[in-house]
């Protein structure tokens, strides 16, 4: 049996039946606050305050007993313990430590973690599961990717999308970039590619198959089929 190199990208609609509220309602809120003031490094030096008291509550939030991982995260995770690390890789949008608890090990969070704080000084990145107080900590930001900020780790992200025999879009709404053009490389480069969403994204019709419902009924039964064909 060949194994076959499958890229995973995960989006907020894998972890909305966990708990978390996706990234951005539709009125462009994020969790009621105004995405230029707490997602933007502008805004991030308007009030660095303020954006710290945002990222404490989702960092306390994220840390509530009742936020656990659902069926589609372990999906991925048994998944992985089937094929291998070297042949599954989540790369994630999220900010969550959810693909980590249902025991993934191959992730690439793109927008950085909640549970992360960088030193801005030296770039240093330190775990951190506790509220942030700027007038101690004022060299400490959130280890996330604002708005008008490079996503990490581009360069192994296109690399495995150059590699990979399936490219599986789950909970992702598609108008994020560059995460929105990963399926486009992906077709460029011969693999299947999939969406797995609660509903079509934007770009929907660049993917060759298209399975809609809750994540935590069509991930499980996707990849359960898929394994079973190989």
């Amino acid at each position: 049996m060949t194994i076959p190199k499958i890229v995973i990208l995960t989006g907020a609609g894998i972890s909305a039946e966990s708990g978390l509220s996706t990234f951005r309602a539709q009125n462009g809120l994020w969790e009621g606050h105004n995405v230029d003031d707490v997602a933007t490094y502008e805004g991030y030096k308007r009030d660095p305050i303020a954006v710290h008291r945002f990222y404490n509550m989702l960092r306390n939030k994220l840390q509530d007993s009742n936020v656990r991982p659902n069926a589609a995260h372990y999906a991925l995770a048994e998944l992985e313990r089937k094929l291998g690390s070297d042949n599954v890789l989540i790369v994630t949008q999220n900010v969550d430590n959810l693909h980590e608890k249902a025991g993934s090990k191959n992730i690439i969070h793109m927008h950085g973690e909640l549970l992360k704080v960088r030193n801005e000084q030296t770039g240093q990145v330190i775990d951190w599961y506790n509220d942030i107080d700027y007038n101690q900590n004022k060299l400490i930001r959130p280890h996330i990717v604002w708005f008008g900020e490079i996503p990490l780790q581009m360069d192994e992200i296109y690399d495995a999308l150059l590699h990979a025999d399936y490219f599986i879009s789950i909970g992702t709404s598609g108008n994020v970039y560059p995460a929105a053009g990963f399926v486009q490389i992906a077709n460029q480069s011969g693999a299947k590619t999939v969406e797995l969403n609660l509903e079509p994204s934007l770009g929907e019709n660049s993917f060759h198959t298209k399975i809609y419902g809750p994540a935590s009924q069509i991930v499980p039964k996707f990849f359960k089929q898929l394994v079973s064909e190989k």
